[in-house]
């Protein structure tokens, strides 16, 4: 019966996955049509709100304590405003494929991070992950020249974009430790979509007016962004986290840049060249390695065979 469980958690897992590399088209597609700042603001607003109407209907609405608060601003700042502002801006100067790709080294940045500012064990398998990585991500953004022969800027604020939202997961790693992991992300998402809102009226001045544009589709796509990509995949997958644990799904955050790539071939038709895969191929041996991930399904290998041998040693 556990076991049927975890594989209708693991369906619903990839198909948060599809989603969610999806969406990263559809953030590209919104850039195209508004000006990206004032876009998000309002995209990450709506999202922060579905999140509370649907904590509302399960009860699990509180006031945070006054420490729950400031982790609340600080992950606000690093994962909304921060990794958003450079996502956005990020895709209205690069491709989504390389967009999707680099955004696939969230989980080693957020290991590196974790190195440094919570002295996390550094293994022989989880260094080699992170410059396997690391290699993977150069090959993509050295390869991707942008005006003058030199790195795109496009690729440095996409990069820049998964370092803030690795930092993110430091503070929610934190919070979460009292405060619900959904009822963080409703705080982070509608306050954070505040700073974006504000910083979007000094860098955007006509960015008011660029909503008011925009077809029925491209509405569409912003609606299915804000509620199904960003609230209620946020909120599905944080549930999942609780069942089957981070490290197993965790796992499943490496289908994101194929995806991406498969949305933007399709939805885009942007050419996947061979230096693109050899980059993901790359990147997601290095993520599973990198982020102990590898070494978890080791471990859990090592516990059941035990497990086995001992349930096949008191039945002799």
């Amino acid at each position: 019966m556990e076991n049927t469980n975890k594989k209708h958690i693991y369906i619903i897992l990839f198909l948060i996955m599809i989603v969610w590399g999806f969406n990263v088209i559809a953030t590209k597609m919104l850039v195209t049509s508004f000006l990206p700042v004032t876009m998000t603001a309002f995209r990450i607003f709506i999202a922060g709100v579905s999140v509370f109407i649907i904590l509302f209907f399960l009860k699990q609405i509180r006031l945070p304590s006054k420490k729950e608060f400031q982790y609340i601003i600080l992950g606000g700042l690093l994962g909304v405003v921060g990794h958003h502002y450079y996502l956005s801006v990020g895709l209205s100067e690069t491709t989504a494929s390389n967009g999707g790709l680099i955004l696939g080294l969230i989980p080693l940045i957020t290991t590196i991070l974790s190195i440094f500012l919570l002295n996390a064990k550094v293994t022989l398998i989880r260094f080699l992950g992170i410059v396997l990585g690391l290699v993977g991500v150069s090959i993509i953004v050295f390869n991707n020249r942008g005006i003058g022969g030199g790195i795109s800027i496009g690729d440095l604020h996409i990069f820049l974009s998964a370092l803030f939202q690795g930092a993110s997961f430091i503070v929610i790693k934190k919070a979460a430790k009292t405060l619900d992991p959904r009822l963080l992300t409703g705080y982070m998402l509608v306050l954070g979509s505040v700073f974006l809102f504000i910083l979007s009226l000094f860098l955007e001045p006509e960015g008011l007016k660029s909503m008011t544009t925009g077809s029925v589709s491209i509405w569409a796509i912003f609606f299915a962004s804000a509620i199904i990509a960003t609230a209620l995949g946020h909120m599905i997958y944080n549930a999942a986290v609780g069942k089957v644990g981070a490290a197993e799904a965790s796992i499943f955050i490496n289908l994101n840049p194929f995806f991406a790539l498969i949305g933007a071939a399709i939805f885009l038709n942007e050419v996947i060249t061979l230096t693109q895969i050899l980059g993901f191929i790359l990147i997601l041996i290095g993520v599973i390695f990198g982020s102990g991930a590898f070494e978890e399904m080791l471990r859990a290998n090592r516990r059941k065979r035990e497990n086995i041998e001992m349930s096949n040693s008191s039945s002799v």
